[in-house]
């Protein structure tokens, strides 16, 4: 009798729920730019990078979805840099007002200039601190951490392991500088000395033929020849060109971290704590593959929309936006706490691992590194330094 009662209980629910239907409409947009062949074939992007974390939070969201007469959809769409705008616009023509961006920094501006009030957008890859910072826009939640939370995030470690003596080596790309200038940030902010700086000038060789590997072998000895006593060397290297090669190729027998060695992640497919291994394990099933921070960070970004449309009831841009900002709003990630937004540049908080690729050596914030409000927020920009004004202001009106 009492399983009768409850089987027409829920199919109450269900007809209840029919009546009220809310459709919530989500997109991931992958911008896909020329690049060069990573190092190893093992980093080689596969062609559902982002998607597949799409689909998996998707499938997340529909479970609870299903039962409060929610129904999810997602959209994915890989596009060039030149065609990014016009997808932007068709999606948002086909009412879908919440994108998940996969870009670069330059790019996502652009998209968050051209979308304005009519959408919400999530970025999963930009890294850049300028987009959190004088570049900041109210319409753009950043689910992808900053170049300057993940320098911290090593930092902290390094300070802990009491190895504060730097030799930092530079790309030549754009990106690299950038890098580089978190890390000197991030040195600045936790104590610890750059004793040397040298630059790793990028000549367009191959990297992936014999010749590139014998190159590299007579080349990085030498590079490395003299330097300054020092605990670690720290490779800012975003472009990929060289950090890989530094392990077990330097001069002496040098502890290399930061582009290789042990580097600062927001997933490993070793990371296991915490629940993770289920997360792991229902994304190998879908794709027969391991996941990849930008699949993660996607799958994170539309949870958000997935938590913030359940408590709400709404699926509009600014109702999910303003339920995420808020204090009520949390959301589990596999990471041992729950993650939130900082309301003063919509950043995501979120712990970051330290791997060496086969096994995660620590999680940061470290033990130790104590605040006033979480301690999630001695990584990156925290209130009291921040230059973004679109939030703010936005909070003032």
């Amino acid at each position: 009798m009492l399983r009768l009662c409850l089987l027409a209980l829920a199919m109450a629910c269900t007809m209840a729920g029919a009546t009220r239907a809310l459709e919530v409409k989500a997109a991931v947009l992958r911008i896909d730019q020329d690049a060069l062949l990573p190092i190893s074939r093992l980093d080689l992007k596969p062609d559902d990078m982002g998607f597949a974390g799409g689909v998996l939070a998707t499938e997340d969201n529909q479970t609870t979805g299903t039962f409060l007469g929610m129904d999810y959809s997602l959209e994915t769409v890989a596009v060039s840099p030149e065609e990014a705008q016009a997808a932007l616009e068709r999606l948002l023509g086909e009412g879908i007002s919440l994108v998940v961006v996969m870009s670069d920094d330059a790019t996502l501006l652009a998209l968050a200039d051209a979308a304005g009030d009519r959408a919400l957008l999530l970025n999963a890859t930009a890294p850049g601190d300028e987009l959190r910072n004088d570049e900041c826009r109210a319409n753009v939640l950043h689910i992808a951490p900053s170049r300057s939370m993940k320098t911290d995030a090593l930092a902290q470690y390094l300070m802990w392991k009491k190895w504060g003596d730097w030799v930092l080596i530079q790309g030549s790309h754009p990106e690299d500088f950038a890098l580089a200038d978190a890390y000197r940030r991030s040195a600045r902010k936790f104590g610890a000395r750059i004793v040397e700086e040298r630059g790793f000038e990028d000549t367009g060789g191959a990297r992936r033929t014999d010749t590139g590997y014998v190159l590299v072998q007579r080349q990085i000895p030498v590079f490395t020849q003299k330097m300054k006593r020092h605990d670690v060397v720290v490779a800012a290297d975003e472009a990929d060109v060289f950090a890989a090669h530094l392990p077990y190729h330097t001069w002496g027998p040098d502890l290399v971290v930061g582009s290789a060695g042990l580097r600062p992640v927001t997933w490993s497919p070793a990371h296991e704590a915490w629940g993770a291994t289920q997360f792991q394990t229902r994304f190998e099933k879908l794709t027969r593959r391991y996941a990849r921070e930008e699949d993660y960070q996607v799958w994170l970004a539309l949870r958000v929309i997935g938590e913030a449309a359940t408590r709400t009831g709404e699926a509009d841009p600014a109702s999910i936006r303003a339920y995420a900002l808020g204090q009520e709003f949390t959301l589990a990630a596999f990471k041992g706490q729950p993650v939130t937004f900082r309301p003063w540049n919509g950043q995501l908080r979120q712990p970051i691992l330290l791997s060496d690729g086969r096994v995660n050596v620590s999680v940061s914030p470290q033990d130790g590194y104590l605040h006033q409000v979480s301690p999630l927020d001695t990584l990156g920009t925290d209130a009291p330094e921040t230059t973004c004004t679109a939030f703010t202001e936005e909070a003032d009106r």
